[in-house]
């Protein structure tokens, strides 16, 4: 089995795709509160066509945007997705290249087109609507035997036969001592609560956003349900699940962490104006996972989440923002942290 010069400290398993960037302003939004996991809207005319200023393309998919984030951070990482034997997977190998991740992980097949997402940007506020198109990522299988050397596995959202990929990481955790770093996606979560939630047992670090947190607690949280709105509540239900530490993202209102000993918050900390909300979910997640990987404090971790959320706003698509070692230690004294009470 072939394995490179480096050993990669974080193996990010999941999805990789190509994102064209579509800004607009020709949309109405609108408010719905009583939406507990939507509460905002945008519509667009039916029919209408729509002009852009400009269009961007950039590197996408959760595992291939941690794992960039994670080596601008000094972590060695290696990104484990499947692509298709086409233009794009060239492109998104060389992207991958070019930011020192791993791609002995990646996988190529002929006759299957590499992940393409299309990403609808409102331009008065910076968020973003994705339309994606799987087709490689369904087909993503998992070795175990490749998963050997690994420190740390990251299992962000899984396509196809994921349950089974599942299966096998957890075989692998049984027999080893690597970390686990979960961060499940929304389809995960919808078709087999339960299967995540056995997981987060396992986890050393879960990353969720505030919706995903609701999603995957509220069926077991039915007595209590009008506290699923509080994140303090959130925090401690995901503790006593098993994780060790939590991220919990909340977009524009910013993040909060636990580590059972510290309940941590922190505003979102914009390095300049907003331009594009895409990947900074994933942002977040790499900043914080770096500093669970290096052992950092608490604070710490959050501190280079936000950073990290906080410059890819400021850029179309989920890399160009992301932040290196240094601008983490110049800027990281900005950054206004307050405990829970």
């Amino acid at each position: 089995m072939f394995f490179p010069s480096k050993t990669p400290e974080v193996i990010c398993i999941g999805s990789c795709s190509q994102d064209i960037f579509f800004p607009s302003d020709e949309y109405v939004l609108y408010e719905t509160p009583e939406d507990i996991t939507s509460k905002r809207k945008a519509a667009f005319e039916v029919g209408g066509k729509f002009r852009v200023p400009d269009r961007y393309e950039a590197i996408g998919g959760v595992a291939a945007n941690t794992s960039i984030g994670l080596a601008r951070l000094g972590i060695v990482s290696a990104c484990y997705t499947h692509i298709g034997k086409d233009g794009l997977g060239d492109w998104v190998l060389h992207e991958l290249a070019k930011e020192s991740v791993l791609t002995h992980l990646v996988q190529r097949e002929s006759g299957i087109k590499t992940d393409l997402s299309a990403v609808v940007v409102l331009a008065r506020s910076g968020d973003r609507i994705i339309f994606h198109n799987r087709d490689a990522n369904e087909r993503l299988l998992v070795d175990e035997r490749q998963l050997a050397r690994a420190e740390w596995i990251f299992m962000s959202a899984l396509n196809g036969d994921w349950k089974t990929n599942i299966a096998t990481v957890v075989s692998h955790l049984d027999r080893s001592s690597t970390r686990l770093a979960l961060n499940p996606g929304q389809h995960n979560l919808k078709e087999d609560p339960e299967l995540l939630l056995s997981l987060i047992a396992r986890a050393d670090a879960v990353v969720l956003n505030k919706d995903e947190a609701i999603e995957l607690l509220m069926r077991e949280s039915e007595d209590d349900s009008s506290r699923l709105d509080d994140e303090r509540f959130l925090l401690e239900a995901l503790l006593a699940k098993g994780a060790s530490s939590v991220g919990l993202t909340d977009g524009v209102r910013g993040a909060w962490a636990t580590d059972g000993s510290d309940f941590l918050f922190a505003p979102i900390h914009t390095l300049g104006p907003v331009v594009d909300s895409t990947g900074a979910g994933d942002a977040f997640t790499s900043g914080f996972l770096a500093g669970r990987v290096r052992g950092l404090p608490l604070r710490d971790s959050l501190v280079m989440g936000i950073l990290n959320s906080g410059g890819v706003v400021t850029r179309y698509g989920a890399v160009a923002g992301l932040q290196t070692e240094e601008s983490f230690r110049r800027l990281s004294g900005g950054v206004t942290v307050t405990t829970l009470g």
